[in-house]
């Protein structure tokens, strides 16, 4: 190709999308925003300025993935978000239990590209908002630096999901930088001047052990003097990535435009760090240690926050306040940081969290003056001090999910984001979400198109929790540690378990609750019982005079005492767990939460889960039996445990566990959704941790589906997801469909949150 010289300037190659919706921002928030929409059939276009998905959770940045569930680190049991992103995490563990985030990058690609309904532009960096009117925007212009070509992309409604908010901002849509003063929002926890008003960004970086010596010089713009980082005596040759959360700059910046600047000075503190670790003498053990990779772009915390028709506030959070219109939900602490990050006195984090999840409302998620503009990721309406909660990758997914299906509602029925406050549409949005796997707390499925409403329901057996077999080893009471149990209202039935004393001594037990069905804090003592014990092995029946209040778990806490250990089982069951008061150091976890202060917090002890292959149950008989698994269970409207179980389990010793729905008359059936247990309890990070499973073990195996005839309509063997949603390609005209469960991945008990007809 030759072309003449031309006095005239060129244009670049020009392309038009037009779409329903426009995600402007390819991270976790804006992947699970276009996904969520595409599958409900409107067509996307997902803008992403880097050449990988994922954003802070990408190979680019590698950062962990968390959300409520805290490391397993606070009191939010079962926790963990639900729909696309319980999806992707499930798949990652499945592929990638070591964490590599290359493969965890090639699941988002696959998820992304295996939907037709979304087209992706990689590369592409949006930089120009065109408006139809004031509050309207028509347009978004976009350039891809790897094929030089401009994108104009048009679409009825918009979603920024893009971290800084570009396409906010352009657009003029209202948001704040820093931090609201005390006074505003009567939040106690509002920082200072002094602590500083914004969170700032970090680089990580990984090394790896080559087996002989390798020699380091470090790079002229390095940091020399270690001791200008505070905390350096905390740096250990052996931290990878973001085990390095705390090498964070740029408070005292503009978190927006002084990006470059702050990345330079965070490349100055990890090279000075490393050079520290390998030529210092500190670390002998460094010596065939060399660095793997170092971060090329920071990872971004705060910048823009945008306004909406509800800003979160700190007394949403801590109160765990209720909402008409809640699509999502929270529950990381509220987890701010000193302004000037790695060179501060201060400690790294200030970290409090709440007794349990906490709601995140839809007026959340739109700007308040951009009439068509949906706001997902970490810059939704909140203030400082509810952003220091709601920032995590694994909230900012979940609120981007209900971003997404609200697109969906508003091409439905041709309205705008604030349009579906009314109380008709977003009881229907509520709906549609739960039927995707999101969790809403305090939300019950209650779609009146699910034929399951109108079935009779027949198992082969409901799972009864009689006794746990003690064919586990001891745990020792080294810190306390309690069995918890779902129970109905009214009398605690009497629980026996197997104790070993190394000497005389007295076991003392309290019997406790919630104070809210909607949390697992253990905060109501029921009663307390000193069992006196001898040396040796012993039954010890728990016998209770205490009356429980209302339908909810039971804390039976056996209090600390190095001088007896308990028989565990290695019977695991799905909504029963054991937990521990010990300490999370990661998660600001001391065993208990003390303010010293009035700052808005609340006081009260943690009481958490241990991981796979510990966390077993206790060794146990309920000679009375608690029958809270029945088949019942399918149609209550809730997909994880919380004030109960919720789930259907057959018995063990069921050989053909099977679940049958049966019809008054013939039904047409064009569509069935099952949930089972992927154990929301785990918090799946993507990074850094080793998994010891690549399934949860309460998860179904396999399953079949029959019709009245007993002939196959379906069958799936390997399932690893929580949700199957089957499309049946003919129609299945039948009075009864019965689902045949082949086993779980763990040997427990098999069963079904939910089964949906339609």
């Amino acid at each position: 190709m030759l072309k003449e010289q031309s006095i005239e300037s060129r244009e670049l190659k020009t392309r038009e999308y037009i779409a329903d919706l426009v995600v402007t921002g390819g991270g976790l928030a804006g992947v699970c925003c276009a996904i969520t929409a595409a599958r409900e059939g409107i067509k996307v276009i997902l803008v992403q300025d880097r050449p990988v998905l994922g954003g802070n959770s990408s190979s680019e940045v590698r950062l962990w993935v968390l959300g409520a569930t805290s490391h397993m680190g606070n009191n939010n049991r079962w926790a963990r978000e639900g729909g696309v992103i319980d999806e992707i995490m499930t798949e990652n563990i499945f592929r990638n239990p070591e964490g590599n985030p290359l493969i965890y990058d090639t699941i988002l690609l696959e998820k992304v590209t295996n939907e037709p309904n979304i087209t992706l532009l990689l590369n592409t960096a949006a930089f120009e908002v065109n408006k139809s009117d004031a509050a309207t925007i028509e347009s978004v212009t976009a350039f891809c630096s790897q094929n030089s070509t401009l994108y104009h992309l048009k679409a009825p409604i918009f979603c920024d999901a893009s971290g800084d908010g570009v396409v906010g901002f352009l657009a003029g849509a209202a948001f704040r930088m820093g931090a609201e003063s005390e006074a505003e929002f009567g939040e106690k926890f509002a920082p200072g001047k002094e602590y500083g008003e914004l969170l700032g960004h970090s680089l990580y970086f990984y090394t790896k052990d080559t087996g002989r010596p390798v020699k380091f010089v470090p790079p002229a713009y390095a940091l020399k003097d270690i001791t200008e980082i505070p905390r350096y005596k905390r740096i250990t040759s052996g931290a990878q990535g973001c085990q390095f959360w705390w090498i964070e700059y740029g408070g005292r910046l503009d978190t927006v435009h002084d990006t470059e600047t702050i990345k330079w000075e965070l490349w100055k503190v990890v090279y000075g760090i490393w050079n520290y670790i390998k030529n210092s003498g500190e670390f002998p053990e460094a010596e065939t240690m060399t660095l793997e990779w170092v971060g090329q772009i920071p990872g971004k915390r705060e910048s823009r926050r945008f306004e909406g028709d509800y800003m979160l506030i700190q007394q949403d959070i801590v109160e765990q306040r209720t909402h008409q219109d809640a699509v999502a939900y929270g529950g990381w602490s509220i987890d701010l940081h000193p302004a000037d990050g790695v060179f501060s006195e201060k400690p790294a984090c200030n970290q409090w969290h709440s007794k349990g999840v906490y709601q995140i409302p839809f007026r959340s998620l739109y700007s308040h003056n951009i009439s068509n503009l949906l706001l997902a990721g970490r810059i939704i309406s909140a203030s400082h001090v509810a952003f220091g909660s709601s920032r995590v990758m694994g909230t900012s997914a979940c609120a981007a999910q209900a971003a997404g299906m609200a697109a969906v509602f508003c091409t439905r029925y041709d309205v705008q984001p604030k349009a579906l406050l009314s109380d008709e549409l977003i009881h229907e949005l509520q709906q549609a979400l739960i039927r995707t796997g999101q969790y809403i707390p305090q939300l019950f499925a209650r779609d009146k198109q699910d034929l399951v409403h109108s079935a009779t329901i027949s198992a082969s057996s409901e799972y009864i929790l009689k006794h746990l077999k003690a064919d586990g080893d001891v745990i020792s009471l080294e810190a306390s540690m309690a069995q918890m149990l779902p129970l109905k209202a009214g009398k605690i039935p009497a629980v026996t378990v197997f104790a070993e004393a190394i000497a005389d001594t007295e076991l003392l037990v309290s019997l406790r609750t919630s104070s809210r069905t909607t949390h697992h804090t253990p905060d109501v003592v029921l009663q307390e019982l000193t069992v006196p014990l001898t040396r040796g092995v012993q039954e010890v029946t728990l016998s209770f005079d205490a009356v429980l209040a209302e339908d909810n778990y039971i804390f039976i806490c056996f209090m600390k005492n190095p001088v007896i250990s308990l028989k565990s089982s290695g019977e695991r069951v799905s909504g029963i767990l054991t937990v521990f008061n010990k300490t999370n150091p990661a998660v600001s976890n001391y065993g208990a939460q003390q303010p010293t202060e009035d700052i808005g917090m609340e006081a009260f002890e943690f009481w958490c889960p241990e991981r796979r292959p510990a966390g077993k149950n206790l060794a146990l008989k309920v000679q009375e039996g608690i029958a809270l698994f029945g088949a019942v269970n399918i149609r209550n409207g809730i997909n994880r445990p919380v004030a109960q179980p919720n789930i259907w389990l057959a018995s063990q010793e069921d050989a053909d566990p099977k679940l049958t729905l049966t019809w008054a008359k013939k039904q047409t059936i064009t569509e069935i959704e099952l949930v089972f247990d992927t154990d929301f309890d785990h918090p799946m990070e993507n990074v850094i941790y080793h998994h010891p499973e690549t399934a949860m073990p309460f998860c179904v195996e396999s399953f079949v589906i029959c019709d009245e005839n007993k002939k196959v309509v379906l069958e799936v063997k390997g399932n690893h997801q929580s949700l199957h949603r089957i499309k049946l390609a003919t129609p299945l005209c039948t009075g009864s469909i019965t689902i045949h469960l082949r086993g779980t991945h763990g040997g427990t008990p098999p069963g079904l949150f939910a089964i949906r007809c339609y």
